[in-house]
């Protein structure tokens, strides 16, 4: 009983984590993909930006309660070095939040391939360096800045859902973050800050995101875990 117990509670966890993490893909991903550019009413970057923090405000008041509200690689790492997550729960997360990406950019590339006058999705909202950046920023760029940010995100939700923060606001904070981390960043990789969210829509992209995107794994991990330990080296104590 208590095994069958278990089980169930890591079913629901892994749930959610892929749930929400199709919910940020399909919203964010969504944004740049279909409402960005549109004709006449389109949201450009500042309404791409709102889309990310958005989904993951809602994401986390809705499943964080049963999953802790990851939806990300890198922040479920950063949880882990600092303490506050089981590392055997590391790579179960991780495959559920890539599958729950996978499904979301699925779903996108369904419906922005059905559309009058359909000539390809073209960099479908995927991240990258060089060519592949918005703005024409290097690897060197790219690999800073996705590390510096995934850093900061990390402890701003370490800092919003610690025992001093003021309860039931760790969302709002965490959704604003990712907001401020997309107006910095669209013009220099697109913003990941998100393995899972970058992997999602690499495969379905038409510039050849597939072959930067370890980039978008190894600068968020180590950005994630640096966070983490800066975090546990100047607060963890308190």
């Amino acid at each position: 009983m208590a095994t069958d117990s278990t089980s169930r509670f890591s079913t629901r966890r892994l749930g959610a984590e892929l749930l929400g993490t199709f919910w940020l893909v399909l919203g964010g991903c969504g944004a740049a993909v279909i409402s960005a550019t549109f004709p006449q009413f389109g949201i450009g970057f500042l309404g791409v930006a709102l889309a990310f923090g958005l989904t993951v405000l809602t994401g986390v008041y809705a499943l964080g309660p049963i999953s802790g509200g990851h939806f990300n690689p890198a922040v479920t790492l950063g949880l882990a070095v600092a303490g506050r997550f089981s590392w055997g729960d590391v790579i179960p997360y991780w495959v559920a939040q890539v599958v729950g990406g996978l499904l979301a950019a699925l779903v996108l590339y369904v419906v922005a391939s059905n559309v009058a006058g359909f000539t390809g999705v073209g960099g479908f909202a995927s991240n990258g360096f060089d060519a592949n950046s918005p703005g024409g920023y290097t690897m060197v760029a790219a690999l800073v800045i996705e590390i510096v940010l995934t850093g900061m995100f990390v402890i701003v939700i370490l800092g919003a859902t610690s025992p001093a923060a003021p309860a039931g606001f760790a969302g709002i904070a965490i959704g604003l973050a990712l907001t401020l981390i997309h107006l910095i960043s669209i013009p220099v990789t697109n913003t990941s800050v998100n393995p899972a969210r970058s992997t999602a829509v690499a495969f379905f992209a038409q510039n050849g995101a597939s072959g930067q995107l370890w980039l978008f794994w190894v600068a968020p991990l180590i950005g994630g875990a640096l966070g983490a330990l800066v975090w546990r080296g100047l607060f963890g104590r308190d």
